[in-house]
């Protein structure tokens, strides 16, 4: 029985460590959100932010590649033609 006094002593003493006017801060802190909370305010839910796109360092280039045979193919006709 002792014990369960002593739980209760240790209680109460850090509001009276902390001061009237924030141990009434809390209690009224404490009955607003209980007020708040049965007259249905409820947390707005976060709106999760769209997905990042990451840019890459080097971009693909969008070229098309020849063939060695077929480039060397068109340069030999370019150069008969000019």
């Amino acid at each position: 029985m002792a014990e369960k006094q002593e739980k209760k002593k240790k209680k109460t003493e850090p509001e009276a460590e902390e001061g009237a006017l924030v141990s009434a801060a809390k209690a009224i802190g404490a009955a607003a959100g209980k007020v708040a909370a049965m007259a249905g305010a409820a947390l707005e839910p976060k709106v999760p932010s769209p997905p990042k796109v990451k840019i890459p360092k080097l971009q693909p280039k969008n070229k098309t590649r020849m063939p060695r045979r077929q480039k060397k193919a068109l340069q030999k006709a370019a150069a008969r033609k000019g």
